[in-house]
């Protein structure tokens, strides 16, 4: 019963989560349930868009992200990971080799110096991680990827050209159109909603 009561919780949340992101959308942002293969909208999993920050080597690039929702939402965070781009995880040290993206907003209090709460909305949570995608935000006391933490800390020019490379994969037009890797074709279109 209680795990009923927390998914109809969790239910109730996200369609309110989703006609206030729908109401506010940052620029650029993307967040939508994912659709199903019967055309419902499976609500407690969502694809997102964060845009890279204009002056920051991230600008240009759209990366692809999913949220996932456990049915005692919002009592847990969700789940984020970026897409890989062609295979590989996004080359940033606070992104595991997963995709899934370490940050403090979207991890249990008391663990990892995680600071969720409830009321942390799906907008903060976007614009935290495209926060997140600024050099000068790396947490470097904090690596979730060993390849990207090496570049970070020792080659600071080739731990940019990578990141050049990859966000030139995920921009509009670039050479994939899609941060997944190909499925938008050359200069693809983005689809916002």
């Amino acid at each position: 019963e209680r795990r009923a009561r927390m998914s109809g919780l969790a239910n109730s949340r996200l369609k309110e989560e989703r006609r206030n992101f729908r109401k506010s959308r940052p620029f650029g942002f993307v967040a939508k349930p994912a659709t199903l293969p019967d055309g419902s909208q499976d609500l407690m999993r969502w694809e997102c868009v964060v845009p890279g920050k204009e002056g920051t080597l991230f600008e240009g690039g759209v990366f692809a992200m999913t949220m996932v929702f456990d049915s005692d939402y919002p009592q847990s965070p969700p789940k984020c990971s970026f897409d890989l781009i062609d295979g590989k995880p996004l080359c940033h040290p606070n992104v595991y080799p997963s995709g899934k993206i370490c940050l403090s907003i979207i991890n249990p209090q008391g663990s990892d110096g995680g600071t969720w709460t409830p009321s942390t909305q799906i907008k903060v949570i976007l614009l935290a991680i495209q926060t997140l995608l600024d050099e000068k935000e790396v947490n470097p006391l904090s690596p979730a990827q060993t390849d990207a933490y090496q570049l970070f800390t020792k080659d600071r020019v080739a731990w940019r050209k990578r990141v050049r490379e990859q966000v030139a994969r995920v921009t509009p037009g670039g050479a994939t159109g899609s941060a997944s890797g190909g499925s938008g074709g050359p200069g693809g279109p983005i689809v916002l909603e």
